[in-house]
């Protein structure tokens, strides 16, 4: 091969590399495990086709729902978020309350989000998410005290480097960061 021939040959390795991740779905941005792709206005990914599928009739599970709801609520889209867990049959899981809980926290709703988390905690004491956001909520109400509790459960649930203990630790060094 000539020296041409390779560099050629390189370039369109590397174009096709890039259209190739390029052209993967769209995930939520966000710091943990969110991994559900969102969809335009009006529709909701279906895990199971994975696809956008159009919202009205839509039939996909309670969790596909609230895993979606929360992909939007990463993504910013708030008021989607809380239209979607609207839409959950079963509301009283401690998924959907941390979730709900989320999304009025960003809202600027802080009270009547950590009132989901403690229902949620309650639910769920080893759900280390919950205690994350909990403690994040605490942070915001400037009960640094009651934050660094929540720190110690998820230490006690998942060790230091665990994603929910660290991002915790760090609103509470702070608190710009939440």
């Amino acid at each position: 091969m000539t020296i041409m021939t390779v560099r050629i040959a390189s370039i369109l390795l590397g174009g096709c590399l890039a259209a190739s991740v390029l052209s993967g779905p769209v995930f939520a941005i966000g710091d943990d495990s969110s991994t559900t792709p969102t969809c335009k206005k009006g529709e909701i990914y279906d895990q199971k086709t994975k696809k956008c599928v159009k919202q009205q009739g839509a039939n996909v599970s309670d969790e596909n729902r609230a895993d979606y709801a929360y992909s939007l609520a990463k993504a910013g889209r708030y008021e989607e978020a809380l239209a979607m867990l609207d839409t959950v049959k079963h509301q009283n899981t401690a998924e959907v309350l941390n979730y709900r809980g989320y999304v009025t926290r960003k809202l600027g709703r802080t009270d009547e989000g950590i009132s989901y988390y403690l229902k949620s905690v309650k639910m769920d004491p080893q759900y280390a998410k919950v205690r994350e956001y909990l403690g994040e909520a605490y942070v915001i109400k400037g009960r640094l005290d009651l934050a660094k509790d929540q720190l110690k459960s998820i230490k006690a649930i998942c060790g230091t480097a665990c994603e929910e203990y660290q991002d915790l630790n760090a609103a509470i060094l702070d608190p710009s960061k939440i």
